[in-house]
């Protein structure tokens, strides 16, 4: 064997991983919610337009304030994200459009991420009993041909109902 064969054995090989590798980590770039158009924005009026008019003009917004003031808010970001990690927003405007109680336009507002955080993203989820396990500690507590009820308990929770045989159930 001649130095040099084994190494351009596996040339095309490792080519092919690092492009594969290039490719994967190429970040995609996503246009998401309401797309401006400033003529038809310009085009609304303090006092004269509705909340029909609006809606005819921009469509359905993107969120509406739930306290306070009557508050449509159009959202609209660009985000780039690399292979499996979190998006980042590279640019974000809203369009806010608020109303008075007769759904008159009362003022017309634009936001953009310099503008700090206007709008709080509700970001809380709802408690789940127990604890969360990652998927190590899922896959290392795994019995393999363990099944998580015995096929011969009915009432896998126990709590005395008519098939549990706690008692004060049904004869």
């Amino acid at each position: 064997m001649k130095n040099g064969f084994l190494p351009r054995l596996f040339l095309p090989g490792i080519a092919s991983g690092l492009i594969t590798g290039l490719i994967a980590c190429t970040p995609s770039i996503d246009q998401r919610g309401y797309l401006s158009d400033p003529v038809i924005e310009r085009g609304l009026k303090v006092g004269t337009d509705t909340k029909t008019s609006v809606q005819t003009q921009l469509g359905f917004a993107s969120m509406t304030a739930t306290f306070g003031s009557d508050t449509w808010y159009y959202v609209s970001s660009l985000e780039k994200q690399v292979a499996f990690f979190a998006p980042t927003v590279l640019n974000r405007t809203i369009l806010a459009v608020s109303f008075d109680k007769d759904g008159k336009v009362t003022a017309i507002r634009h936001y953009t991420l310099k503008d700090g955080h206007v709008i709080s993203f509700e970001t809380n989820e709802t408690p789940a009993r127990g604890r969360e396990l990652t998927f190590l500690q899922q896959l290392l507590n795994a019995q393999p041909g363990a099944q998580a009820t015995p096929m011969d308990q009915k009432n896998p929770g126990g709590g005395g109902g008519p098939t549990g045989g706690g008692g004060g159930g049904l004869p």
